[in-house]
């Protein structure tokens, strides 16, 4: 089967789009309860909200996960109420509490109830809570893709997967847990440019950052450092998985055909470099150099492969 040039779920950003009319001829009276993030990142991010509820915390599993210290693993819970006409909140015995306009909630059965305009803080973050219609949603997810996604891949863009590399790596080392990295780059990219043309060198970039998004855990950061250079931060995970995570991803890439846009067909490979977290390791950077060592030394051993660093 031809491998898609877009993931599915995430086109390309493309700021010259228009919004769908659909999207801006919604119903006025159709809001919906959201929260912005104020501080942290992405900023400027609309999260949804919903009666079914949104659980807030560090574990990968939540539906707003925050992996910072401050954070516990299952610290809040926000419910839409039934009548849809406020929100509705939880501490869920969080260690380090929840505040809402500057004041700690208590921990009770009773839910704390929320307006549109109410600011909530948890651990390092802090959010407002907003009644948006389908205009200022629609605004603020373009600003957030602006300013934190590749345009071409739809993965993160060199800035912020580097900052979720460093939160990573602080939270790692706090809680004595592993973390791996993944630094994958295109064989003979430019080989691709030059026979085929830059069209099909940005489709093949296209189709490598989607198909890492796919193949990777959805708590597990994608980001395109530069020109056909991937990075993936692998949590809770140690450089045995990473390994078979990796070798995963590059036998899939390796088997599937790109179809180029004028019906021609092209292979295209990659290597990638593993490193694991160590003590030696001073920040994110250190890490991240050993895994360009690791990424070195698979290029230099015939390409297409995946190497660990030592």
């Amino acid at each position: 089967m031809p491998l898609e040039p877009t993931p599915p779920e995430l086109p390309p950003w493309d700021p010259a789009v228009a919004p769908e009319e659909s999207d801006l001829l919604e119903d006025p009276a159709a809001h919906q309860w959201v929260l912005v993030r104020y501080v942290g990142q992405p900023m400027g991010e609309a999260i949804p909200l919903s009666v079914q509820g949104l659980e807030v915390g560090r574990e990968p599993e939540s539906g707003l996960c925050l992996q910072e210290p401050q954070v516990s693993r299952r610290h809040a819970r926000l419910e839409v109420s039934s009548d849809r006409a406020s929100v509705n909140l939880w501490d869920l015995g969080s260690t380090n509490g929840v505040f809402v306009n500057g004041r700690r909630l208590p921990v009770t059965v009773a839910p704390h109830r929320l307006v549109a305009e109410d600011v909530i803080r948890v651990g390092g973050h802090a959010f407002k809570v907003k009644h948006m219609d389908a205009l200022e949603r629609r605004y603020h997810r373009d600003i957030v893709a602006r300013t934190t996604l590749d345009p071409l891949t739809g993965v993160h863009n060199r800035a912020t997967i580097l900052q979720q590399l460093e939160s990573h790596v602080e939270l790692a080392r706090r809680h004595h847990r592993p973390l791996s990295l993944l630094l994958a780059d295109l064989d003979r990219f430019k080989q691709v440019n030059d026979t085929f043309g830059h069209r099909a060198g940005d489709q093949a970039l296209e189709a490598f950052g989607g198909l890492l998004r796919r193949r990777l855990r959805s708590s597990d950061p994608v980001g395109r450092l530069g020109g056909d250079e991937f990075l993936a931060v692998l949590p809770e995970t140690s450089v045995e998985l990473a390994l078979s995570a990796a070798e995963d991803f590059r036998r899939s890439l390796s088997e599937r055909p790109l179809t180029l846009e004028d019906g021609r067909a092209i292979l295209v490979t990659c290597s990638i470099g593993v490193a694991e977290l160590k003590l030696e390791d001073a920040c994110g950077g250190s890490l991240l150099a050993r895994a360009d060592v690791a990424l070195y030394n698979a290029k230099d051993r015939g390409r297409n492969r995946v190497v660990a660093a030592p």
